[in-house]
């Protein structure tokens, strides 16, 4: 094979990831307003596939240092990426008239301004008048300065203005559409019926209220959306103020130029030639025409409350985590021996019960946490807040190079800082990605340490729709390695000091290089060697040709990648041994989960670390291992759950991307089976 061919495009398998969740919105048997749900999500997907893929395509083909790094061709795989999208952005279209219909087929409506009767036309300016119009203010298009007065998250309309008596001199306005209000609107409708409402077409509706005052009659409104270039360079030196520093970065967004300009095909010739300008819109930039609506990712907005709420899917309790009684102290659980909890089959509440505990518990001493993100009104936060109200030592890493959550995190970290919590410096050169938690007692005149180690943030949002796993310990071999990396974080002093934990960027690659060779020379020996590896994307070149040297050894490789694989599996003399499977469904696949043979003493690690060069050579990174054996069987089981999977199971397979893995027998939705697998451990 050619070298080229040993390897996808990284971009080219994203899209196929995106590929996946419009599937998901095509999947008959979902309820239809998650099917739209589902194309919101790829919507909002590929907002952010341009902002920072596509941007940096198009600076590799300004740096020919970048096209040595990847080895590839930018200006042909953005070519690639262009003529996908398009493909892709046509079977959107048809799913979401697909939806739309079937929708019609339960009576519910989708209308516009044009289609309303009497008394709906009353209710929908009443509503204007009374919710939306105070949140708008037009800028006049012959005295917008540039693109830097817009807001690239935001879609705008485009308003024609004119007199009925008038045939020429026409004006033009550009009204943004307020995101504080919800995108959709739910109208009166007759009995048996439902109708809802786009808010473009309220605002449609509305214009003669905004506009007839200054003499205008004749209104005509065209939708656009553009995206930015969202990378920023956020290295800075350890002496200067890095809040202001990271701040005044991400206010750098807002002069970056577009890199995608979307728009409404029926907007007229001179309108859109005077936008085009306005927003420095180059021919050679990436545009695209489309329908009456942009920004589809507020298809996740749909009011899931029509036909009485039998559109959504059934409502999801979480499994009680029988280790932890809620009368019990839950550090004092986790001395008793160590805890795996999944989510979002069991609650996040369980890791704040704990940090609020220990901000009271008079046996802590202090607490440290890593932060990458974190929710808006953050539960995490407050608790730590409070932990440094009541006396405790808190310390914080708050990365604030989180790229889209760059604000927050400042807004978190001043916040901190101000209740008299001990907010890190940033650490050049790396990210922060790990996710840890430290808490430190005295017991007995002795130091004690518990860890909580996760494969995702400490984010009590996303802990209901991602799938991840946190590590409780109180295990000295472990709490003392993750207390190494704290001093390491706090002193920035290279450490070397990590027997049990895998930590990027000082022992993870090179633990990973030994234990797959490990699982080499066993195969060669003839003795059992396998290796199950679940993560979000793969795409080391390094460790994917081991993998492949792995595989023509005779090691059995089962992949989990929810999201860019660069490997190509099952390549005849390639990697015969590698199977591969995304899955992707109703919540998010997010763990990172690696188990090794190891000639019957499997080894199992947990953490936040994709095979990416970023996440083992340029992040600082965490894989725990799991030391417990029921829980190590448990994490087994839960990973053959998935291998088993042949209902949202794709094969990943470079040359058919995206079929479904199907099976004869017991149809196995893997989501579901493991949340009724915890179910069933508890009665026992």
């Amino acid at each position: 094979m050619k070298n080229t061919d040993l390897y996808v495009d990284r971009e080219i398998s994203w899209l196929q990831f995106n590929e996946r969740v419009m599937q998901e919105a095509e999947d008959v048997t979902n309820p239809l307003v998650e099917r739209l749900s589902f194309l919101g999500i790829f919507s909002n997907n590929l907002d952010d596939f341009f902002r920072v893929r596509v941007a940096s395509l198009n600076r590799m083909m300004q740096e020919d240092n970048f096209r040595a790094e990847y080895q590839i061709d930018p200006a042909k795989t953005l070519r690639k990426v262009v003529q996908m999208i398009e493909q892709l952005q046509h079977k959107f279209d048809v799913a979401y008239e697909a939806i739309v219909k079937e929708l019609e087929q339960k009576n519910i409506f989708i209308l516009n301004e044009t289609q309303l009767n009497k008394e709906q036309y009353t209710f929908v300016e009443q509503y204007f008048r009374s919710h939306v119009r105070l949140h708008l203010f037009p800028i006049m298009l012959d005295k917008l300065k540039d693109h830097s007065s817009l807001r690239e998250h935001s879609i705008y309309l485009a308003v024609e203005l004119g007199k009925s008596n008038k045939k020429t001199n026409e004006k033009y306005a550009i009204v943004e559409i307020p995101e504080k209000i919800s995108r959709f609107v739910i109208v009166p409708s007759k009995a048996g019926k439902e109708c809802v409402m786009w808010l473009d077409d309220v605002i449609r509706l509305g214009l003669k209220d905004i506009f007839s005052p200054l003499g205008y009659t004749v209104f005509s409104a065209y939708t656009f959306k553009f995206t930015r270039d969202s990378e920023i360079n956020t290295d800075v030196r350890p002496t200067e103020n890095v809040l202001e520093i990271v701040s005044d970065l991400v206010k750098q967004r807002m002069w970056a130029l577009p890199l995608r300009f979307v728009y409404d095909r029926a907007m007229p010739a001179r309108l859109l030639k005077m936008l085009m300008e306005k927003l420095q819109v180059h021919k050679e930039d990436v545009f695209q025409k489309g329908g009456r609506y942009h920004n589809k990712k507020d298809l996740m907005q749909f009011p899931r409350s029509l036909a009485g709420g039998s559109l959504v899917y059934e409502e999801f309790t979480p499994v009680d985590a029988k280790e932890i009684p809620l009368d019990q102290n839950v550090l004092d659980v986790i001395k008793q021996g160590d805890i795996m909890l999944h989510y979002p089959y069991q609650s996040f509440q369980n890791v704040i019960d704990l940090l609020r505990e220990s901000s009271i518990d008079e046996r802590v001493k202090s607490i440290k946490i890593t932060v990458y993100r974190v929710a808006k009104d953050s539960a995490i936060m407050n608790a730590l807040i409070n932990a440094a109200r009541n006396g405790k030592q808190v310390v914080v890493y708050m990365e604030l190079k989180a790229r889209f959550d760059e604000e927050n995190n400042i807004h978190w970290a001043e916040r901190l800082m101000s209740e008299g919590v001990q907010v890190l410096d940033i650490l050049p050169g790396y990210k922060v990605h790990c996710k840890l938690i430290l808490i430190t007692a005295s017991e007995n005149r002795k130091t004690v340490r518990y860890a909580a180690i996760g494969t995702g943030n400490p984010n009590e949002d996303t802990a209901r729709i991602y799938t991840d796993k946190h590590l409780l310990t109180a295990n000295p071999s472990v709490t003392k390695e993750v207390s190494a990396v704290f001093d390491f974080l706090e002193n920035k002093r290279f450490q070397n000091q990590f027997n049990q934990l895998l930590v990027s960027p000082f022992n993870m690659r090179k633990r990973l290089v030994e234990m797959i060779d490990a699982e080499i020379e066993n195969a060669k020996s003839g003795r059992k060697a396998w290796m199950i590896l679940k993560m979000n994307s793969l795409t080391d070149r390094k460790l994917i040709n081991l993998l492949y040297a792995a595989s023509q050894s005779g090691v059995q490789v089962k992949l989990i990648v929810r999201g860019v694989c660069a490997l190509r599996p099952q390549v005849p003399g390639l990697s015969e041994n590698i199977e591969g499977i995304s899955i992707v469904d109703r919540f998010l696949e997010h763990a990172r989960v690696y188990a090794f043979c190891n000639g019957g003493k499997t080894k199992l690690y947990v953490g936040s670390a994709d095979w990416m060069l970023r996440n083992l050579d340029y992040r600082v990174e965490v894989l725990a291992p799991v030391l417990d054996k029921t829980l190590q069987d448990e994490a087994l089981h839960i990973l053959q759950i998935q291998l088993e999977d042949n209902m949202h199971a794709r094969v990943v397979n470079a040359q058919k991307p995206n079929e479904y893995k199907r099976s004869s027998g017991k149809k196995i939705r893997s989501q579901w089976e493991i949340w009724k697998h915890l179910q069933k451990r508890n009665k026992k």
